[in-house]
């Protein structure tokens, strides 16, 4: 009788406190859920990819590309080649299909356009043209590179045929510069509106907008949408940490840039560590800083129809967003990885390509949905 005349008092405590807001009903159940579940996308090393031809010899691997048929095409740097393989080195383009076999190859010096010296990006637009970019500096001093800095991006047919330059060779004229670039790092082009979006780069630090018909100049802007300021250092310096707070009120170097299908803008600000997101127009929206790792060396969005999760490359990992939150929410982080990579893309099937510049490079199968824990 005690015992029932007690847990009869006890029940009607805790009516009477929920009644009263004094205790809410989920608050009776709090221990036993605290944490909630999410899908993270899950994947493994295809070590088999890609099939490169044994004549042909590939320097850093510095970007990849992929077209709407899911080939592949990746961008290398032949004159980082040692001496007994440069006679053998492919040009600087390369095409796989899906499955890694070779398909062809093309680029390098020709008439008509400035072929940059430190090639460094590499972008498929959507009606299939190819844009490139370099990023050097004579003071770099590299070998078998001429003195002159990489301040033009370049356009082609996917057969290699030149449509378009953007800026001249050594001719920056700094951030203010409308006409060219200066060590651009990365570029995408923006099917709504037919522009290019330009990471503008290594010797400035911009985002900068051109007609991707015309190549006629749009707009610009800095870190938060800032007007950017010139802070030309070359080679530039890589920073070991970072302030607290929200950071620099410019861009240090701009890394990788990528435009969702619902018009935001994702910047990599590689040295400041953290992802910046604008709207096309230029707006600043938000920003997700990693203080504790290198991060933000690379920008991916997943292919599905809402292009849900941003993948953000950094030291050994490559970070899981969700790209409208900018939540961290899980890392691939697998054995045998080269790590967060130079440049990074997607596939219409999820998978990922890696460039990891000296690191070689790497395919990241895509497994499926992961049920996890949130972080």
């Amino acid at each position: 009788m005690h015992w029932r005349s007690t847990h009869d008092c006890l029940l009607g405590f805790l009516l009477l406190a929920a009644i009263q807001g004094l205790l809410l009903p989920t608050d009776l159940f709090a221990a036993e859920s605290t944490t909630a579940q999410i899908q993270v996308p899950e994947f493994e090393i295809d070590t088999s990819w890609p099939s490169v031809p044994p004549v042909r010899k590939l320097g850093d691997v510095s970007s990849f590309a992929v077209d709407a048929d899911d080939n592949i095409w990746l961008l290398h740097r032949p004159r980082t080649l040692a001496a007994e393989d440069f006679k053998s080195a492919a040009p600087a383009v390369v095409v796989f299909d899906a499955s890694g076999n070779f398909l062809k190859a093309w680029g390098g010096e020709g008439p008509g356009y400035e072929w940059p010296q430190r090639e460094h990006f590499l972008h498929i637009d959507y009606q299939g043209n190819v844009w490139l970019g370099g990023n050097y500096c004579a003071q770099r001093a590299l070998p078998r590179l001429r003195p002159v800095g990489d301040d033009q991006i370049l356009k082609f047919t996917a057969q290699g045929e030149f449509i378009l330059q953007i800026g001249r060779s050594n001719q920056s004229g700094g951030n203010a510069d409308t006409l060219n670039l200066h060590q651009a790092a990365d570029a995408a082009v923006y099917p709504a509106s037919n522009e290019i979006f330009v990471a503008d780069g290594y010797g400035n630090h911009r985002v900068i907008v051109f007609d991707a018909t015309s190549g006629d100049y749009k707009r610009m802007w800095g870190a938060f949408g800032n007007t950017p300021r010139d802070l030309d250092r070359c080679p530039p310096p890589a920073l070991s940490s970072v302030p607290s707070g929200p950071g620099p009120d410019q861009f240090s170097i701009v890394h990788a840039i990528r435009v969702s299908n619902d018009g935001l803008v994702y910047v990599a600000d590689r040295e400041n560590r953290r992802v910046q997101v604008f709207t096309v127009a230029g707006s600043f929206v938000k920003q997700l800083v990693r203080r504790e790792a290198p991060f933000a060396r690379n920008l991916a969005l997943s292919s599905d129809s809402e292009q849900q999760f941003l993948y953000v490359g950094g030291g050994d990992d490559i970070v899981i967003v969700d790209r409208q939150t900018l939540e961290i929410l899980s890392s691939i982080r697998l054995e045998g990885m080269i790590g967060g990579g130079h440049q990074i893309a997607t596939d219409s099937k999820g998978n990922i390509y890696v460039a990891g510049s000296t690191r070689g490079m790497q395919k990241l199968t895509f497994k499926g949905l992961l049920t996890t824990t949130a972080k």
